[in-house]
């Protein structure tokens, strides 16, 4: 068996890997029509609004309201949502903070149902954590592997409980054949840097109907409404200023003719990872939703051995870029504003039981299948500019760290 390269051995890879490369002259071409136009601010321009009506029609929606950020999205579906203060929101417990804020920032109370094999959440636990304040559940496609959202759908349907879809790291995901991001009441994309199709940072809010269409549009615009015949200077409701501008949505509009191409191709480079590790002793190749299509925005390992740093470390010694645990602990412990009530002053405020929500205490064990999920996991980062060759040695590196005397 070879030396590990941690221990002084010959490292698989010795050349970096191949990093993306999104942007091109199409972007370049865009931005440029967008500075000369001498006009930047998208309310008053033509690349958002084409934007906006593209990537709607690309997912077969009526609405999509653009904004700057992810995390910006999820608050629009949230703000459209119109919660009342201490209402509750069923979501993911491994997720990135920006699923969490909005949450909190509409004042209501984030509610965390445990995962099942797939690091998705569970529908059978998020039925068990619906109580009297319940108003929605906002779902996480994970690493852009999708949600059972047969059952999603079901649960939401016989409580009565919005269904919105964070497809932040799932573009152009499929499950049973149709895309994610139209199962919900509304549903929330992120083009920051690293997913799938990027404006650097960026969002989009997509729903099929027009009531919520209309209160996503204002939610972002300080609720001011630009529609013809509105007054100058009114505002509908309480929103925020989270515009995109021309620049992003120029740059969107050019990711758009890409991102089906970046889609397929990292599928692809999954499944031959996949395939490459089967049978790999004490490793778990990413699993992928029964019905559902993995985009593999990241490629997560689960080790039978709760040993993630260790295996982490050896790997990127064999020159193979890899983190442990993705957020190394769930969101609500690793979430200040969760796990120590750090939100507003000193008020704790909306976890505080104010408003008659309910107060839940953020601390080890409340999702036991999550933390030891995350204490099993390793995260690889194949990109859609990795060769077939790359892949392999990936799988190589992955064996040989595993002690597969066959690697």
């Amino acid at each position: 068996m070879a030396r590990l390269a941690i221990d002084g051995g010959e490292p698989v890879r010795k050349a970096p890997f191949p990093t993306r490369s999104p942007f091109g002259p199409e972007e370049i071409d865009l931005l440029s029509q967008a500075v000369r136009s001498q006009n930047l601010f998208g309310p008053a321009g033509t690349m958002v609004p084409a934007f906006e009506k593209a990537f709607a029609e690309l997912y077969g929606l009526r609405h999509a309201a653009a904004s700057s950020s992810g995390t910006a999205a999820i608050h629009v579906a949230l703000g459209a949502a119109d919660l009342e203060p201490g209402d509750e929101v069923i979501t993911a417990p491994i997720t990135d903070a920006g699923t969490i804020v909005p949450i909190l920032f509409q004042n209501a109370v984030p509610v965390f149902a445990d995962i099942d094999e797939t690091y998705n959440m569970d529908p059978a636990d998020v039925e068990r954590q619906i109580t009297r304040r319940t108003r929605a559940i906002l779902v996480v496609h994970l690493f852009g592997n999708p949600c059972d959202m047969d059952a999603m759908a079901d649960v939401a349907a016989r409580h009565k409980l919005l269904l919105i879809e964070d497809c932040s790291q799932a573009h152009l995901t499929t499950y049973k054949g149709r895309l994610l991001g139209t199962f919900g009441d509304m549903a929330a994309w992120s083009f920051q840097q690293s997913k799938h199709m990027t404006t650097g940072d960026g969002g989009m809010t997509a729903c099929r109907r027009d009531e919520p269409a209309d209160r996503m549009s204002l939610f972002r615009d300080k609720g001011w409404p630009r529609r013809a015949g509105a007054p100058a200077r009114t505002y509908e409701l309480l929103g925020l200023n989270y515009r995109m501008t021309e620049l992003q949505a120029a740059v969107g509009l050019a990711q758009l003719k890409k991102v089906r191409r970046v889609v397929d191709r990292r599928h692809e480079l999954g499944e031959r990872l996949t395939a490459a590790l089967a049978g790999c002793p004490g490793v778990a190749p990413a699993p992928v939703t029964p019905g559902g299509r993995h985009t593999y925005w990241l490629y997560p390992l689960r080790l039978e051995a709760p040993r993630a740093a260790d295996f982490a470390k050896a790997l990127c010694a064999e020159g193979v870029p890899a983190s442990a645990g993705y957020t190394g602990e769930p969101i609500y412990l690793c979430m200040d504003a969760l796990a120590k009530r750090k939100t507003f002053g000193r008020s704790g405020h909306p976890l505080d039981g104010c408003h008659g929500g309910r107060k839940i205490d953020y601390t080890r064990g409340l999702c036991p299948r999550t933390e030891q999920a995350l204490a099993h996991m390793v995260c690889l980062w194949p990109n859609e500019n990795y060769t077939d060759a790359d892949i392999d040695d990936l799988a190589a590196a992955v064996r040989k760290v595993a002690g597969d005397p066959h690697g």
